[in-house]
């Protein structure tokens, strides 16, 4: 029988080395085993800090090669200008009143930029001033991240914080996977593409055909359409620019002459890991995201006027939301029309006022 030694109990001298190698290692991973674990993360982190720094001057890099042909000098100084803009919520100890505050800042931010945009190329129409805005967003949001991340990582290494940078290093995945969401759109943004966040505003625009186009509130078309005996109101936002209207301003001026009975919204949602793109999730209430203005709006109308609010989410990714629409987005939107028409006549009656409002960017979405 071959007989193997313990460690311990070889007196040889290979058998001696190895145990005080190993002594060693013991006490290099008991004293310094953290710092070495610290210093391997920070170089992932620098790693992928590099990354989105890299994807940060692509983007910038992208958008000004593609307004060259105007006052180089001017856009290059509102670009930078741009990623350091800075939108102040308002005070929020007093909720009162907190929303209409918001809602007016975040107003006067858009006109402004828009306002500044048309000064400097003012060639440009309404749609391609919106394409522009979504353009410097996305440039926008990839600086941010390379900002946020370069903060963290500079604190962390500073203080020597073992937990700030594991919490960090965690989170890294899907800051570079929405990174590269962003970078992908760029494209999509700067030709005029439709993206799967339109997915709702395209329901909308399918089934507006053949109706007299009206324009309400900004950024905001609608149509009236007799459905089985029902006046059909479909409203999404003007496009093809890329445009999120205001649904909540619209959808209070036309309550105010109009006595609506249903409301349904359609608009696409995040899934989750493992589900399907193009699903259709149907639900209740104010299916819209954004910053939660125009979601107060149309609950305040349908609760003050006891209003059923029904809706469907479309499903996809970060990803596929933002960048150009994919063949399983419009496979959900064409069974998003279906449905929706028969919850048209299921969850209303003869002579009834219907409102359908398609929620989302109508970047190369018209009406």
């Amino acid at each position: 029988m071959l007989i193997v030694p313990f460690l311990g109990q070889d007196n040889t001298e290979i058998g001696q080395i190895i145990s005080i190698a190993y002594m060693i290692m013991f006490l290099i991973l008991v004293f310094w085993g953290e710092k070495i674990q610290m210093l391997i993360r920070l170089r992932d982190i620098e790693y992928a800090l590099e990354r989105l720094r890299m994807m940060r001057d692509e983007s910038v890099r992208f958008t000004k090669e593609k307004l060259k042909k105007y006052n180089k000098e001017e856009i290059n100084r509102f670009i930078d200008n741009f990623l350091e803009f800075v939108t102040v919520p308002p005070v929020d100890m007093d909720p009162a009143g907190v929303v209409w505050k918001l809602d007016h800042i975040v107003k006067t931010a858009e006109n402004r930029i828009r306002s500044e945009i048309k000064q400097i190329i003012p060639e440009l129409d309404d749609s391609q001033v919106l394409n522009l805005m979504n353009l410097f967003e996305a440039s926008y949001a990839l600086n941010y991240y390379y900002k946020v991340v370069r903060h963290y990582y500079i604190l962390g290494k500073k203080t020597s914080s073992y937990i700030l940078i594991i919490q960090l290093q965690a989170i890294l995945p899907q800051v570079l996977m929405e990174a590269e969401a962003y970078l992908g759109a760029i494209q999509a943004f700067s030709s005029g593409q439709p993206v799967g966040d339109g997915a709702g505003a395209l329901v909308a625009a399918r089934l507006m055909r053949g109706g007299e186009i009206k324009e309400i509130e900004k950024d905001n078309v609608y149509t009236v359409k007799n459905i089985d005996g029902r006046r059909v109101y479909f409203m999404k936002a003007k496009g093809p620019g890329g445009a999120v209207g205001t649904p909540g301003d619209a959808l209070m001026k036309l309550s105010e002459v109009e006595n609506f009975k249903t409301v349904f919204m359609v608009d696409a949602g995040l899934k989750l890991e493992g589900e399907k793109t193009g699903s259709i999730a149907e639900g209740v209430g104010a299916i819209i995201g954004g910053i939660g203005t125009e979601k107060y709006k149309i609950e305040e109308v349908a609760t003050k006027k006891s209003i059923p609010l029904y809706g469907m989410i479309i499903k996809m990714s970060l990803k596929e939301a933002i960048t150009p629409m994919t063949k399983e987005v419009l496979n959900g939107v064409e069974e998003a029309c279906k449905i929706l028409m028969q919850r048209i006549i299921e969850k209303s009656s003869e002579g009834d006022a219907v409102m359908v409002i398609g929620v989302g960017n109508t970047i190369g979405i018209g009406q």
